[in-house]
Order: C-alpha cells, then structure tokens, then sequence
C-alpha cells in the first residue's frame, strides 16, 4: 500500500490541479472528446503533463496486478513440495540410504 501512496498523493495534487471550476484534466479530457478542435500545441503538453501521474499510476497498478494474477496462475504451486511436507520442519523422516 505503500508503493501507492506518492503517486495517489500526486495525482490527486498535481494530476487535478487547478481544481476550481473543475479540474483541469477533466476539461481537457472533454476538449479532446468533443474533436480537439483548436487545441494549440501547448494544450496538448498540458494534456500530457496533468494526465502523466494518473497514467503512472495506472501503469503501476496494472503491472502489480499483471505479476500477482501470474504468481496466483503459474505453475510455480506445482514446483513447491505439498504442504504437508513443506511445514514438517526439523521433525520430517528422512529416507536411509542403505
């Protein structure tokens, strides 16, 4: 939870700023929606500068959820000794090599 606490912090900042009337992402989100129609270049780098930390934590979001759907679905459950013999410790038998 840790990991997302910066990028929250800053998308809620940065990524909404200004926030009176509405925040500016969300206004230039629905530029874009409506045809782009007479959006300067630099309306396209504020685009890009208040939608990068909500894409950055988007893009975090799914990479940790994209490596735990793999962990819980490889067949790396497969290669581990059941469980049984897994927690028996120090106690297990050992096989005699005669």
């Amino acid at each position: 939870m840790n990991r997302y606490l910066y990028p929250l912090i800053i998308c809620l900042t940065l990524g909404l700023a200004p926030f009176a009337p509405e925040p500016h992402l969300f206004g230039k989100l629905r530029w874009v929606a409506g045809g782009a129609h007479g959006m300067s270049p630099v309306d396209w780098f504020d685009l890009v500068m208040h939608g990068a930390p909500w894409l950055y934590l988007i893009g975090l979001v799914a990479y940790d959820g994209w490596g735990w759907l793999r962990r819980r679905t490889s067949g790396d459950r497969a290669q581990q000794p059941p469980s049984h013999q897994r927690d028996a410790g120090p106690t297990r038998m050992r096989a005699t090599i005669r």
